[in-house]
């Protein structure tokens, strides 16, 4: 797999870090460019999916960008780990379906080194501890490669959750590593990097 690593220890702002993967799309599509895996952390940020309603905003105050990714709206911030992606799919399973099922395997095998049993809903997208969301998964397909990727709550302040309606949740249906173990949670970039790159190769 002739791909990218990229794990930066900055918070990266959304926006740049948008231009980055749009830029990676296109250098991809015209044959220049290697496909990415970055794992990364934001600024607190509110986002919006393609399936975003303003009534999920309950707090008027905050700014929202809108963004092409599936999904309705979430937050970011620092203690949760964004895990990026621009695979072509031209060269794999041209599988939707697939590459989810794949994303939300790496979660739960991620998780499950901290001592954290999850599962995958068929009906609502991501990973869940119980009935509570430790995990989103939000992708982009244009020709064929998908991009954006998943987020998972490491140790982030869960309160920011409560100016909206995230993923059309209610707010106290939101968790945490943090939340869920005593354990510190160590080397969370290493696991994350090994356990995506050993299931990619399965897309």
């Amino acid at each position: 797999m002739n791909i990218q690593i990229k794990i930066s220890s900055k918070r990266i702002p959304y926006v740049k870090a948008m231009k980055y993967m749009e830029k990676r799309v296109n250098n991809i599509k015209s044959g220049k460019g290697k496909e990415l895996l970055w794992i990364l952390e934001h600024p607190t940020t509110y986002t919006a999916g393609i399936r975003a309603k303003k009534e999920e905003i309950l707090d008027k105050k905050i700014k929202v960008l809108k963004t092409n990714r599936g999904g309705k709206i979430t937050v970011h911030n620092p203690g949760q780990k964004i895990i990026y992606f621009v695979i072509n799919l031209n060269n794999r399973k041209k599988d939707i379906r697939n590459l989810i099922n794949i994303i939300e395997n790496c979660i739960i095998q991620f998780l499950k080194k901290y001592g954290i049993k999850s599962q995958a809903d068929t009906k609502n997208i991501g990973i869940w501890v119980q009935n509570k969301k430790i995990a989103a998964i939000g992708v982009r397909v244009s020709k064929w490669i998908a991009y954006h990727g998943c987020s998972i709550n490491i140790n982030n302040n869960l309160n920011k959750y409560k100016k909206i309606i995230p993923c059309g949740l209610n707010n106290n249906e939101v968790t945490s590593i943090k939340d869920q173990t005593d354990k510190k949670p160590v080397n969370v970039n290493k696991n994350l990097k090994e356990i995506f790159l050993k299931n990619f190769k399965n897309i």
